[in-house]
């Protein structure tokens, strides 16, 4: 089995220089610890049977009896390690055997484990059949679940008090129903929060059968216990309920539906030789210096092309409450929201990774993928480009409340 393209380009994603990769204090090297020490540590779960910080049976007289530290050499040269040990000195690791002082051949180990998206057989598989490494189902289970653990802790962090933009998108993916044994294709919720100092931070990621006001109010009550006091401007892409669920929790935030997701479905109701020129007659309406100016486009663009594709104009004029807020800011503002490069660089990431992907056995095997590539996505760079000008007039717009 073999790692795919796709998968070495997202963990190569951010490195810029050959050391920040194989130098001494490169990712390769710190990733491959980490990993080892997680890997250890299901092996010494699955040797007495119960989890790290939970009570043992009471008939139990092993326990854990903390780390002991070792150094291991391996192409990268010497590694520290904390291997943990149990009270009666039965737990012989797998990985890294008592007395082995060498790990040559490891990364390989490493980097099909990090895959994840591979199911617990074939994991068996390759570990067994390419490098000779015997383990049970059961720990590969523990070792890839513990990628969770990371994630309940990431989902549950502590977030800033205001956010000036928050975009909120969905994804596809299919997922096998627990209950019929089904795939089905379920909504990955994605927001993606932009700091006071310009920084993209995906604030969490939320999977659902269906949206609507009940769902969205408890993203967004934990969004506030979660710290968040404020977000300016909201940008969303006409998600069932959400208006409503923000108004309740956030009251004075600005809805602002994302104006290249309402081009997108535009085109779904052209010939495709007629979208290029629908494309650019839709642009007047949206570069329009004003809301006023913008409906006028608007009525323009419908008397040339309500004839023939009749239901364009009234889906803009569905979403134009939630559209002419686009029209008061400025272009440094309209420039961040309308090409939403933030939320697209995410989605081109999130795509790649997903696409070798049929479907995932359950919801946590979809978390677990995305979370990873969500954070090799904030390691690629995080800066919102021409951040300082949108900052100002934001500043300005919203006083009182950007800087409180």
């Amino acid at each position: 089995m073999t790692i795919s393209n796709e998968l070495l380009d997202e963990l190569l994603k951010g490195c810029k220089r050959p050391d920040d990769l194989l130098g001494e204090a490169g990712l390769m090297k710190e990733l491959k610890i980490r990993l080892m020490e997680r890997m250890l540590g299901a092996e010494l779960t699955a040797h007495l049977g119960y989890e790290a910080g939970a009570e043992p049976p009471p008939d139990q007289t092993n326990r854990r009896n903390g780390v002991t530290s070792k150094q291991v050499k391996g192409s990268d040269g010497e590694m520290p390690l904390s291997v943990p040990r149990d009270r009666d000195g039965s737990f012989e690791p797998e990985l890294v055997k008592k007395g082995q002082t060498r790990i040559d051949g490891v990364d390989d180990k490493i980097i099909g484990l990090y895959a994840l998206g591979l199911s617990v057989r074939d994991i068996q598989a390759h570990l067994e059949e390419l490098y000779g490494l015997r383990v049970s189902p059961d720990l590969i289970s523990r070792v890839t679940d513990a990628v969770l653990d990371e994630v309940r802790e990431w989902q549950n962090r502590a977030l800033d008090r205001m956010y000036p933009i928050v975009i909120f998108d969905a994804l596809r993916v299919k997922i096998r129903d627990a209950d019929s044994r089904m795939v089905k294709n379920k909504a990955v919720y994605i927001a993606l929060g932009v700091t006071r100092d310009g920084e993209r931070e995906v604030l969490g990621l939320w999977i659902a059968d269906n949206e609507g006001a009940k769902f969205w109010l408890s993203v967004m009550n934990e969004l506030r216990n979660r710290g968040v006091q404020d977000i300016l401007i909201a940008v969303v892409d006409g998600l069932k309920g959400f208006p409503e669920a923000i108004t309740a929790a956030f009251p004075e935030t600005t809805v602002q539906t994302c104006i290249v997701h309402l081009i997108r479905h535009s085109m779904n109701f052209c010939s495709w030789k007629d979208r290029k020129t629908v494309a650019a007659d839709l642009r007047p309406i949206y570069e329009a210096p004003t809301a006023e100016e913008a409906a006028r486009q608007l009525d323009r663009f419908e008397e040339k092309w309500g004839g023939k594709y009749p239901s364009i104009a009234p889906a803009w004029r569905r979403a134009w409450a939630e559209v002419t807020p686009f029209f008061a800011f400025s272009a440094a503002i309209r420039k961040i929201i309308y090409t939403t490069n933030a939320v697209e660089s995410l989605n081109r990431v999130l795509r790649k990774t997903l696409k070798t992907k049929g479907s995932f056995p359950t919801e946590e095997a979809a978390t677990k993928l995305i979370f990873l590539a969500i954070r090799n996505f904030e390691k690629g760079g995080r800066k919102v480009r021409e951040w300082v000008a949108a900052r100002n007039q934001l500043a300005i717009m919203f006083a009182g409340r950007f800087d409180a």
